[in-house]
């Protein structure tokens, strides 16, 4: 049982290919899942007694391995089912369990109790009957459990096919499901750890979590760590927070280009908005579009932006003045940074799931998207993809956004890959807001990086 940070994110189809690709039958796979679950149960149980829900398929299979497995070890367990199981594995699994099976509907409660009702693959909501019986059972748990995903939510593009409790702890079998970190399914998840049921799992997408950064040698000096560029708009306030985060996430020079800011930090260089400074070849990233403007004046400043060979992360207002079609010609090292507004606006309602809707983004730009939100999807144009799950509420304030861009920026400097750089940003933009606790505003947020990236 052990934290998601990094592991892979396998679909349901994806999850089925890996598990025949091993070779081993349906009733091999079970019992390792099985056993695996009711070992982190009996970690996270104490000395409870333990009420296991089980259903019709493979997932309730699951779950009958786990209660006998308990019960060996000593453990007090209850099963209730919704019926007799119709898998092969699953019937199997009910034949080698010796206990009582109660009727979901009138079972009762239990300090503990694990779903495995409904696993991957679901398209449906709960029966009335089945999803009033685990709203019940869960409200009254001490502590709840999901066997692979909470019951009732969609495992590949997070969706709640009906009214589903929120579990204290899901534990994922052999790979995370998209579900675990796409809202609104996970916020339904509550923590999520990961079971090694001795499956090959490997996927273009995968986990956020923070990378290792070597610190400043004896020869880098602060170009070699990076120099970034913020460009002023109009709403000068906006750039300045992006050129503040770029500092505090690590580039070594930041240059604000147009503005002169009473009160900035001295190390803030502050520039000319001219050719000279836009095309200095000592930018490792370009930031426009925090507080920029739509107007057609700053439409031709971003296509100046755009006429340079620099790496850009293209943040706000910029995203409503270039085309998808305009950035895959000007092609080049690209981040694009839009919330749902924004993203709609660019690229049309999103179709699919959000991981979804990113890679064909990313396809049809050239560019590397960051879509934002309570989660974050980063998808590269070639199909990797990396997904951030819930991040803090206290994040929903003006000028966060322009924070990441900042933060990005100076990954992007460093000389990371747009994927890792877009990841590691929002990374420490979520930790340093994690760090804060509650009631933070963007400015504060800046300087949360300093201690997030360091580790403090």
């Amino acid at each position: 049982m052990t934290p998601i940070d990094r592991a892979p994110i396998l679909t349901a189809a994806e999850m089925r290919a890996a598990e025949a690709a091993g070779g081993e039958g349906a009733e091999a796979l079970m019992a390792r899942a099985g056993v695996a679950v009711a070992h982190a149960v009996d970690r996270l149980a104490a000395n409870h007694a333990v009420l296991i829900l089980c259903g019709p398929g493979n997932n309730g299979g699951d779950g009958y391995v786990a209660a006998a497995r308990l019960a060996a070890m000593g453990r007090q367990v209850r099963v209730a089912a919704t019926g007799e199981p119709r898998a092969p594995a699953a019937i199997a699994a009910r034949a080698r369990w010796s206990g009582a099976v109660e009727p979901l509907a009138g079972a009762a409660p239990a300090p503990v109790v694990v779903d495995a009702l409904y696993g991957t693959g679901l398209s449906r909501p709960l029966a009335d009957a089945e999803a009033a019986a685990l709203a019940r059972l869960t409200q009254a748990a001490t502590l709840s459990i999901a066997v692979d995903v909470p019951s009732g939510v969609a495992s590949d593009d997070g969706r709640l096919l009906g009214q589903v409790p929120s579990i204290d702890v899901t534990l994922a079998l052999g790979a995370v499901k998209p579900a675990h970190l796409l809202q609104p399914a996970a916020a339904a998840c509550g923590a999520v750890r990961l079971l090694d049921i001795g499956i090959a799992t490997a996927s273009q997408a995968s986990v956020n979590g923070p990378m290792r950064l070597a610190p400043p040698g004896p020869d880098d000096h602060k170009f070699t760590r990076g120099m970034v560029s913020v460009v002023k708009g109009r709403m000068a306030g906006a750039s300045h927070l992006a050129a503040i985060a770029a500092m505090h996430g690590g580039a070594g020079y930041v240059a604000l280009l147009g503005a002169t800011m009473p009160g900035a930090p001295h190390a803030l260089v502050r520039r000319p908005l001219d050719d000279a400074a836009l095309g200095d070849t000592r930018i490792g990233a370009l930031v426009i579009g925090p507080g920029l403007g739509r107007d057609d004046d700053m439409r031709a400043l971003v296509e100046r932006v755009l006429a340079t060979d620099r790496a850009l992360v293209i943040d706000g207002d910029a995203l409503h003045l270039v085309t998808p079609e305009r950035l895959r010609r000007r092609g080049g090292t690209m981040i694009l940074t839009p919330h749902a507004g924004e993203f709609a606006a660019l690229f049309g309602t999103p179709e699919g799931s959000k991981i979804e809707a990113a890679r064909a983004a990313a396809a049809r730009s050239g560019a590397t998207i960051v879509f934002k939100g309570a989660d974050t999807v980063i998808a590269a144009p070639d199909g990797r993809v990396v997904v951030s799950g819930e991040a803090s509420g206290w994040l929903s304030t003006a000028g966060s956004g322009d924070v990441l861009a900042g933060a990005i920026g100076a990954m992007l400097a460093r000389g990371l890959s747009p994927i890792d750089a877009a990841a590691m940003g929002v990374w420490m933009h979520g930790e340093a807001a994690r760090r804060l606790g509650a009631a933070f505003v963007a400015d504060d947020l800046a300087h949360a990086l300093s201690d997030a990236r360091a580790g403090r």
